[in-house]
């Protein structure tokens, strides 16, 4: 009996009672990535369908990406910027610190809750037509992407009443907001592939979301973490990153070396590992979905 992995570049290896298993390659990572380049129209126009789809037939259609951060800025900015008085750093204004934090953090949530249920939620597409899987869920997490750049104008009207002094590091919020979708795509990918095999995943992501969400720095600011918990708050690298973005805009504390270290390592380790658990979960989606 002959079994195949998918991966491109193959090793063909005996097995006990007959079986051979054909195994990925020390070459399969770069024709994957080379194959995911040739099929890069796929991926664009899937990330076009869902954006098409997201808001059709909706009202207000595309101002709810700039609606719904600016809603819940005004609720944060009643609760924890007047009630509860918690304070930011150089003091700034409570809108535009929570609001920096609150963009970057929708773009985790969205992107990793829709990613993770997007071989699924295609299975007629999956189960029919041959094309990298892996297309899916980068297609899914692009979608928020776009989300992300539209509400850079709230972001940007916000700072301009606020917050006018820009520094020049601004320049390198794009690099925090890259290493944020590559934790997001390897996150989603991970969770793609478990979410075939146990559906549970739909039911316990958005728990986890919502406890991740108060682990980071958006409604709150990393000063008033305890300095001997630094080191553990700082092992969430989506706080890292929130931090680090925070920093490029508004000129807050940037975090230690140590903290962006890590995140840089993690964020690239995330992303390897959920391809090539991906990559070898591929080949089975057809027969689990």
């Amino acid at each position: 009996m002959a079994v195949f992995e998918p991966g491109g570049a193959n090793v063909v290896t005996a097995q006990p009672l007959g079986e051979i298993v054909l195994r990925p390659g020390r070459e399969a990572v770069f024709s994957g990535i080379l194959e995911l380049w040739r099929y890069r129209e796929l991926a664009w126009t899937l990330t076009l369908r869902d954006i098409s789809v997201r808001y059709k037939q909706s009202l207000l259609g595309f101002a709810w990406v700039i609606l719904q951060p600016a809603l819940t800025v005004l609720i944060f900015s009643i609760l924890f910027g007047r009630l509860a008085k918690l304070p930011t750093e150089n003091n700034i204004p409570y809108p535009i610190f929570s609001l920096t934090g609150l963009l970057l953090w929708n773009f985790y949530s969205t992107a990793a809750t829709r990613a993770s249920l997007s071989i699924v939620s295609n299975f007629n597409l999956v189960t029919k037509v041959y094309f990298p899987r892996m297309i899916v869920p980068i297609s899914a997490a692009l979608v928020p992407v776009a989300d992300f750049l539209v509400s850079l104008l709230l972001l940007i009207a916000v700072g301009l009443k606020y917050h006018p002094d820009i520094q020049l590091h601004v320049l390198l919020g794009p690099v925090f907001f890259l290493l944020a979708f590559f934790q997001v795509l390897g996150c989603s990918l991970w969770l793609a592939a478990l979410h075939v095999r146990f559906r549970d995943v739909q039911y316990l992501l958005p728990f986890l979301v919502q406890v991740l969400m108060y682990a980071c720095p958006i409604c709150y600011s990393s000063t008033i973490i305890p300095q001997n918990w630094i080191p553990f708050y700082y092992l969430n690298p989506v706080a890292v990153t929130i931090d680090g973005f925070r920093w490029a805009i508004l000129s807050t504390s940037l975090p230690p070396v140590y903290a962006l270290t890590w995140l840089t390592i993690s964020s690239l380790i995330l992303l390897t590992t959920g391809f090539y658990f991906f990559t070898s979960e591929e080949g089975h989606f057809s027969d689990k979905i």
